[in-house]
């Protein structure tokens, strides 16, 4: 069972501006990331749940995060049916993204309150995602669609909560862009967690990236 509401969820997505993205078959070094983000300032890890038998690295992080982390929310990625998104919410995740949108997601989703954000690349599949109870959708892949988009929609549909990923890096400059055009905060991968940081396992290193990059989202949003 989820730990955390959607409403807390989605607040600590607006406060801090940025989710990390994260995925790696060894549980230790999964640890190890998660402290050093949590050290950093990160509140929320988005678990990309794409290889073998992810739901049991899942498990021991989010049984690590609720142990030594507290206020850590974790949640899954790339889910793409209902049947996985139970089977992660069964272990205790916290918010659901998907790569594309999926009722069915949202019904199982909505039914046990916890947050869903599909992956959208249209004003029309928005609309769907926000009609089926979406707090914050994902625009997906955020640089295929870029800033301009999203200023675009916010103008009819300024009530819409947006959180771009791919495309988006810890440059001041690509930062600003994104949130002049307005979303809510932004979804950071490979460009916050590298693998050249993972290969090195220097953990001082990301969590100064962390904190510099939060504090720099922080700045752009006064």
């Amino acid at each position: 069972m989820a730990h955390y509401s959607r409403i807390e969820v989605i607040n600590a997505m607006q406060e801090t501006g940025m989710v990390p993205l994260f995925y790696h078959p060894d549980i230790e070094l999964g640890k190890q990331v998660l402290k050093a983000c949590y050290d950093g300032g990160a509140r929320l890890m988005e678990f990309t749940a794409r290889g073998d038998f992810a739901f049991e690295v899942f498990s021991e992080l989010n049984k690590y995060a609720l142990r030594e982390l507290p206020g850590m929310i974790m949640g899954v990625g790339s889910v793409t049916d209902a049947s996985a998104a139970s089977l992660y919410m069964q272990m205790g995740c916290n918010f659901v993204v998907t790569p594309s949108l999926r009722e069915d997601i949202a019904v199982v989703c909505n039914r046990r309150k916890v947050l869903w954000s599909p992956g959208c690349g249209s004003l029309t599949e928005i609309n769907r995602a926000e009609e089926l109870g979406c707090e914050l959708v994902k625009l997906f892949p955020g640089d295929l669609y870029g800033p301009g988009f999203v200023k675009a929609i916010k103008g009819p549909q300024p009530w819409t909560s947006v959180m771009p990923t791919g495309g988006v890096s810890t440059e001041e400059s690509n930062l600003r862009e994104w949130f002049n055009a307005g979303v809510t905060c932004v979804g950071l991968g490979s460009k916050l967690i590298s693998k050249e940081l993972l290969a090195n396992r220097d953990f001082e290193a990301l969590e100064k990236t962390v904190r510099d990059t939060l504090q720099l989202i922080s700045n752009l949003r006064k």
